[in-house]
């Protein structure tokens, strides 16, 4: 813990921006891809050590997050003996320790009608309640409250900054991190949220930063910064929240 906490609050240190690495280094992080600032994800998750994949429809999702079937087995020419197949490696969640969901900014009316055509509304949801580790950005926070994907317990107000003041950058105290530079664009915040909810971050008096179990959310874009603190946080919540759904995952 003490390292996690020491890079945190160390966005500046190289040397502690290598031991993260080691630390992020059997960690599969998953991103929504079906808009938005997905590859800024990637980058900053890739930056910290963390193995990343792509999710843009179901088939993706079963591959990373679904126990894969049992290999075929392959029988000698003679008949006389057998094996499985070799399997590919790092293939779904093997060799992971930690895995997590990051939701990216976008439209979120659009990203929740190709979740349902995808099929991926359900399964990402279950996902969720079974305690796979999320971080939602901008967007990905208003897909996480209690209107759209149902599982954190807040309710969000979309473009609350309205079009004037939609796109803006500014620096305010998060908890237990420390000053974060902030950029909104057409930013929703958090409207409302249940005492389970901690919040992290407020704005002119408005929450926008959140924590809740498994679910990590921001109204801002911490990925369109160079400040890889929220992600580190995201990180260090993974290695506590994800080993239970990992395990789960390779008994089903």
């Amino acid at each position: 813990m003490k390292l996690i906490l020491y890079s945190l609050n160390s966005h500046n240190s190289h040397n502690s921006l290598n031991s993260f690495n080691d630390f992020a280094d059997n960690m599969k992080i998953a991103i929504l891809a079906l808009q938005g600032a997905f590859a800024e994800h990637e980058q900053m998750f890739r930056q910290l050590g963390a193995e990343t994949t792509l999710i843009r429809n179901l088939d993706d999702f079963n591959s990373t997050f679904k126990k894969p079937p049992s290999l075929p087995l392959s029988i000698s020419p003679d008949g006389e003996s057998f094996s499985r197949q070799e399997a590919s490696p790092r293939g779904g969640l093997e060799g992971v320790e930690g895995a997590g969901l990051a939701i990216p900014g976008g439209e979120s009316t659009a990203m929740m009608r190709i979740m349902k055509d995808e099929g991926l509304f359900e399964p990402l949801r279950q996902a969720i309640l079974d305690g796979l580790p999320v971080l939602g950005t901008c967007a990905g926070l208003i897909m996480l409250d209690r209107n759209h994907l149902g599982v954190m317990d807040i309710t969000a107000r979309r473009n609350a900054y309205g079009r004037q003041l939609g796109s803006f950058n500014t620096e305010e105290d998060v908890k237990g991190i420390g000053r974060v530079p902030m950029t909104f664009i057409r930013a929703p915040y958090i409207e409302e949220a249940d005492p389970e909810v901690e919040i992290l971050a407020r704005v002119d008096g408005k929450a926008v930063a959140a924590r809740q179990g498994n679910m990590l959310v921001t109204a801002f874009h911490p990925e369109l910064t160079q400040d890889t603190r929220i992600h580190r946080l995201f990180l260090s919540m993974v290695t506590t929240a994800a080993p239970d759904f990992v395990r789960k995952v390779r008994k089903e």
